[in-house]
């Protein structure tokens, strides 16, 4: 049997390259061309491992994730785990719904001459089927394969559904300024019941370096009404310090004691309880090429995490976008 290399090497190269798009598209990656023909290249160079005998030890399933794994880093490089692993599943989901989709079609076109060709006697006069179990291996990795795609796919577009929601958010206050990405939330209706001002959700990790520790700890505690308590401690400190004519401790007063408010709101269980929330002199709300900017607004700030993946860190009321 003659096999001609180049025509192995082209064919899966050309195989890797449209797996490798597939991929990208799956997970709106955009994709840089090259980087991905490298990447084809690579995987076209693992098969051709096959006929070096002396190379067999590379063919073991750990090898093959590693390969896969090059593959990936190679053609859209590494950011973050998440989004390689993301790739990295959906080349597999997409490699998988592929391979079972042409040995689906293999099987159907087959005549009955190719079924009978199967078919093995044994030494009783019994029969087997020599491609049975094949069959219903191909049609298990075919499902997983689907499965594997479609959940991929769906968090996929789920992610670029939010991606609209998404917008940069730049807090000024007494001369600074604090970045980060919001997610613009139409089920957000909270305001501060005395001023009817719309109130925007920030994680205390954004102004870590502008509170208090001691603030801090009681705002992840869910006790901001506490702080109440820790200004009546900073006026006592400040009273002392003067009456001994030495300095105020560091920190002491909070300088945004005159912007902050107790927000009260209702948790998940239907208690009542109070956000610590800031009076920002402007916040501006940049998406795509629009902008806005709300200097009626309070900040209140979260202890935790508002998004698992850390795609945001503030929740943007409605009101403060046209």
């Amino acid at each position: 049997m003659v096999v001609y290399v180049d025509i192995v090497f082209l064919t899966n190269f050309v195989l890797d390259f449209a797996m490798l798009l597939a991929a990208a598209k799956v997970r709106s990656v955009t994709p840089s061309y090259w980087r991905v023909g490298v990447a084809s290249a690579i995987g076209a160079s693992y098969v051709l491992l096959m006929f070096v005998p002396a190379l067999a030890v590379f063919y073991t399933f750990v090898v093959k994730c590693l390969f896969s794994a090059v593959m990936i880093m190679t053609a859209f490089g590494y950011k973050s785990f998440s989004r390689f692993a993301g790739l990295l599943a959906a080349f597999y989901a997409v490699n998988a719904a592929a391979a079972g989709t042409i040995v689906g079609f293999h099987y159907m076109l087959q005549s009955s001459n190719d079924v009978w060709s199967g078919i093995l006697f044994s030494q009783t006069g019994g029969y087997q089927y020599a491609l049975g179990v094949s069959l219903w291996l191909v049609a298990l990795g075919g499902a997983v394969g689907a499965a594997l795609f479609r959940k991929v796919n769906g968090g996929a577009k789920r992610k670029e559904k939010k991606a609209e929601f998404l917008a940069e958010v730049e807090i000024r206050i007494d001369g600074a300024a604090y970045r980060c990405t919001g997610l613009i939330d139409t089920g957000n209706h909270l305001y501060d019941p005395l001023t009817r001002t719309p109130v925007m959700v920030l994680e205390a990790a954004v102004w870590k370096d502008a509170i208090p520790k001691a603030w801090l700890q009681a705002i992840r505690a869910d006790e901001a009404d506490r702080i109440v308590q820790f200004l009546s401690e900073a006026d006592e400190a400040v009273t002392e310090a003067a009456a001994a004519g030495s300095e105020a401790p560091p920190g002491v007063p909070f300088p945004w004691r005159e912007r902050i408010r107790l927000v009260p709101y209702r948790g998940i269980n239907g208690s009542a309880r109070f956000m610590l929330a800031v009076k920002p002199d402007a916040v501006t709300i940049r998406q795509g090429e629009r902008e806005s900017t709300a200097e009626k607004v309070f900040v209140g700030i979260e202890g935790g995490t508002l998004s698992a993946d850390g795609t945001y860190q503030a929740i943007i009321h409605p009101a403060m976008v046209p």
